[in-house]
């Protein structure tokens, strides 16, 4: 039997009464895909996406959504302004990382005191040696 450890960390993030300017704000949320991998000490691989999505049906009113690869994993993030809400994630192959500090970055961005925060570890029966 093969030894395993954790492969990584998945911090989920729903933002609720936010900032509806904020979250309508194409450039301010590209500029949020730029800083954070920065900020957290990760690596960018790939220019971020950030692309307008239309009302789907009525429990989508449309919004923006976002993503950016990093050597780690990702991070991504779905507005909807009309809802005030927000749903984002960052997934790092870390162990472990600093969620309160990614949690205060994303709760000042979207300028929100109302979210859920809940940390997934992520692989626990990664193979620690190859196949």
């Amino acid at each position: 039997m093969k030894k395993t450890e954790q492969f990584g960390v998945h911090l989920l993030f729903d933002g609720y009464n936010c900032d509806t300017t904020k979250l309508a704000d194409k450039e301010h949320l590209t500029k949020f895909l730029v800083e954070l991998p920065k900020e957290m000490n990760m690596h960018t691989i790939a220019p971020e996406v950030v692309v307008e999505v239309g009302e789907m049906n009525e429990k989508d009113p449309g919004g923006i959504s976002g993503f950016v690869m990093i050597a780690e994993s990702h991070i991504s993030f779905h507005t909807f302004p009309k809802r005030g809400f927000v749903t984002a994630d960052v997934y790092t192959c870390q162990n472990e990382f600093d969620h309160d500090t990614f949690t205060e970055y994303l709760s000042k961005t979207f300028d929100t005191n109302d979210y859920d925060a809940n940390v997934i570890a992520r692989g626990v029966r990664y193979p620690n040696t190859n196949a």
